[in-house]
């Protein structure tokens, strides 16, 4: 059954099986973890970080960027904003490869230094 509101809970670490409607997140290990919202059952891992997934919580649980479960069966996509559930379009092949490689650039740009960080913004980058 396709899930359209979660929650949050503050876990250390994840039960199993995972709670369909349930954002489990364990601030201990920096990640989150779900029931992927389409029904389908499969466990989705979210690690939290400025290059990845970014968590907010106010009383209600979001999550930037998207969920785009490409690699499941399902490919379900979604983002969990207010811990509503709100649907999003498939992807092509070509739009994941962007995407993945736009991932990759904005983590890799996450574990550099603050400074290296300050100094490619001002300079541009040498790769």
């Amino acid at each position: 059954m396709t899930v359209e509101r979660i929650e949050g809970r503050f876990v250390k670490s994840f039960p199993r099986p995972l709670e369909p409607g349930v954002l489990y997140v364990s601030t201990h290990f920096s990640t989150a973890a779900h029931s992927c919202a389409c029904g389908c059952g499969r466990e989705v891992i979210t690690p939290l970080s400025p290059g990845q997934w970014v968590l907010a919580f106010d009383g209600s649980v979001s999550l930037w960027p998207s969920i785009g479960n490409w690699t499941l069966p399902c490919r379900s996509h979604y983002v969990i904003d207010h811990s509503t559930i709100s649907w999003a379009q498939d992807f092509t092949r070509e739009q994941v490869l962007r995407n993945q490689a736009a991932d990759d650039h904005a983590l890799s740009s996450a574990r550099q230094p603050a400074w290296r960080r300050v100094l490619g913004r001002l300079f541009g980058s040498r790769r």
